[in-house]
């Protein structure tokens, strides 16, 4: 019952209730990354979410337009040019992640639930097993159980391991645990920066993007 429906109406009176009590806030972040850099305000980017359904993830602009494209591609990491002072500051204070608001609303996603991959990053959808499909069952969340358990630290195996445990187990005390958990780390800013390679595939190594794949 909570997982089908008291979460989903927690998370419109949540996503509601953020919207208004952060309105200022957010257009004060808003107007200083316009004000900073030319282009788009909202960063949108294709993420994969519950059932395997593709949605657009938003988040304030921390990087320079087109950074994607440009210096070391969609890798990133502490010292990145491509970052703007702005951009460091609402990143560092998980501010970029308010418009995800909208998304909750929207129903894209949920306040508690694994952090939406990229439709390629760390493999395409059709490329996770059948038990690591688990985790898109829910919708996924702003924070989650891997977020509070390491965060960018965590390679992606064991965080797609942390997330699956997460949907087995999907209850209202687990999300409320999760969520003072994810206070805490965001106040003091824990496990908030890349620190190496996060996934191992086929041998290979890659660095997570800190826009792309949190």
């Amino acid at each position: 019952m909570y997982r089908n429906f008291f979460k989903r109406l927690i998370d419109i009176i949540i996503s509601i209730t953020g919207l208004i009590l952060t309105a200022v806030i957010m257009l004060v972040v808003a107007l200083a990354v316009k004000i900073e850099s030319p282009g788009e305000v909202i960063f949108r980017q294709k993420r994969i979410g519950k059932n395997g359904k593709v949605f657009d993830i938003y988040k304030f602009r921390s990087m320079c337009k087109n950074a994607e494209k440009t210096g070391s591609g969609v890798y990133s990491d502490k010292n990145d040019s491509r970052v703007t002072k702005v951009g460091k500051f609402i990143r560092a204070t998980s501010l970029d992640e308010l418009p995800q608001l909208v998304n909750i609303l929207k129903g894209d996603m949920s306040l508690i639930g694994p952090r939406p991959p990229l439709t390629y990053h760390p493999w395409p959808y059709e490329e996770y097993t059948e038990h690591q499909k688990k985790m898109f069952a829910v919708r996924p969340g702003i924070t989650g159980w891997a977020q509070v358990h390491g965060r960018k630290q965590v390679e992606w195996h064991k965080r797609i391991e942390l997330n699956v445990w997460y949907v087995e187990h999907v209850s209202f005390l687990l999300d409320l645990k999760i969520l003072f958990m994810t206070v805490f780390k965001v106040f003091t800013n824990a496990d908030n920066e890349n620190v190496g390679a996060t996934l191992q595939k086929d041998n290979v190594e890659e660095k997570e993007t800190t826009d792309v794949s949190n």
